[in-house]
């Protein structure tokens, strides 16, 4: 590790003194999907990339690449490494043959290949880094079989473990212990990784995504529209938004609903919208980036959906001086929105309470820029230098451990994990079992 000293830390200890930390000039190498395309994972990680690199040398490692420049600007500091060209690669033999190290059950399965293998095994053993953090389950598992010992091994979370499949559960199981510390996005989702994952020795530590200040204004609370971002797909019930709008289009007709996003739900939406007579107060208003100008023209923003497991669009609108009217689902929400001090949080699928939590807003301006006043204040602690004081202090705390050689966690929680551990190999097993069986009536 560089021997360039930056400063001084403190970190509480268990006796409530302060033990020194001292800060050094690290490398750092991020490992990502695909840093051509866009989306909340690729956002974040650009964003604390950016924020580290003005103490650190970062790289991004790009599995993918698809196209000749980012589509989100990337900090000319941060050096990009993209693994395989699918513009001349995609129909390299190597990449027509499944993937064996990424596994099987996660999402991303079909876009990876013994290429993908080869070319990710290869960059991290040769890897002259510090710390290397994985950005999506199947890449931690990559970490953990092919990082080099010498770097500390930090698997980031942007999914809740409750939404990954049983099989990618007992996939996780079996790697993760080789890693040095796990990051989901809020402290919901750490305590169930500590409450079901069988992690001995593994740190688990929630990091919240980082949205830097815009570089606008921030909304005055006059605009007479509520805005709504996000992929149009069931989970966002964009569907209930809709109808919850349509109490507010009744009673207040010069007030507008604009939705920002593209998806398989387009054509419903727009047929709901049609159905409810709402044509001239609702809009879908397709995809935009970055979505700062949008947010500044609207009062009032929106969340819908039966599951965030974080919720950027809710911190972006805060940032922008908007409150934030959600569902309270898990996990996100509760940890960014006061209820009543910069936004409300409502029952998931309770249409008559979101309108009402919305009318309440659009009938009281006060009220309305009060919130939004709130919104942007309490928003500045997911400011990206606030959130790179954590990810530095962990990395550093973790490599310390390492060169003392010490443990970097504490308890594990091994006897909770494993009734979990058991319920998923049953679950994995009945799967088995179904696939078989219409494998066996086709």
């Amino acid at each position: 590790m560089s021997t360039r000293q930056l400063g001084v830390a403190c970190n509480r200890t268990g006796n409530h003194t302060f033990e020194p930390i001292v800060l050094y000039c690290m490398r750092i190498s991020f490992l990502i999907h695909n840093a051509y395309a866009i989306g909340g994972t690729i956002t974040t990680t650009f964003n604390l990339a950016r924020a580290l690199a003005d103490r650190h040398e970062v790289e991004i490692i790009s599995v993918l690449r698809s196209r000749e420049r980012p589509s989100i600007a990337l900090d000319p500091r941060v050096r990009l490494r993209p693994l395989v060209d699918l513009r001349h690669e995609k129909d390299d033999p190597r990449h027509l043959t499944p993937a064996e190290v990424f596994p099987s059950s996660e999402y991303r399965y079909s876009e990876y290949s013994a290429l993908t293998d080869e070319r990710i095994g290869a960059a991290l053993a040769s890897l002259d880094a510090d710390v290397v953090v994985g950005t999506r389950p199947g890449l931690n598992v990559h970490l953990a079989v092919h990082a080099p010992a010498r770097s500390v091994r930090v698997g980031q979370e942007h999914l809740a473990l409750g939404h990954h499949p049983p099989r990618l559960r007992k996939a996780l199981r079996r790697a993760y212990p080789r890693l040095d510390a796990i990051t989901p996005v809020t402290e919901a989702d750490s305590a169930v990784y500590r409450r079901t994952m069988r992690l001995p020795g593994v740190r688990v530590q929630a990091l919240p995504n980082s949205v830097p200040a815009p570089g606008l204004a921030p909304a005055d609370g006059r605009g007479r529209i509520v805005v709504a971002a996000g992929r149009l797909t069931p989970v966002k019930r964009f569907d209930l938004l809709i109808d919850a709008f349509a109490a507010v289009a009744a009673a207040y007709p010069d007030w507008q609903l604009r939705i920002y996003g593209r998806g398989e739900e387009r054509e419903r939406l727009r047929a709901h919208i049609d159905r409810l007579g709402l044509y001239n107060n609702v809009f879908l208003m397709g995809a935009v980036t970055p979505m700062e100008s949008e947010w500044v023209k609207g009062s009032i923003a929106a969340v819908t959906s039966e599951f965030e497991s974080f919720g950027m669009t809710i911190v972006e609108a805060m940032r922008c001086g908007l409150p934030v009217v959600s569902t309270d689902c898990p996990y996100g929400p509760r940890e960014i929105i006061a209820d009543g001090e910069d936004g409300r949080l409502v029952p998931v699928g309770d249409r008559d309470a979101l309108a009402g939590a919305l009318l309440d807003l659009v009938g009281d301006d006060e009220l309305r820029r009060s919130m939004g006043r709130n919104a942007l204040e309490n928003s500045r602690r997911f400011g990206p230098e606030h959130v790179v004081g954590r990810a530095e202090r962990l990395f550093e705390e973790l490599l310390a451990a390492r060169r003392e050689g010490r443990p970097v966690a504490g308890t594990s929680h091994t006897l909770a994990s494993s009734g979990f551990a058991a319920r998923d190999a049953v679950l994995v097993a009945a799967g088995s079992v179904m696939r078989a069986a219409r494998r066996a009536r086709r």
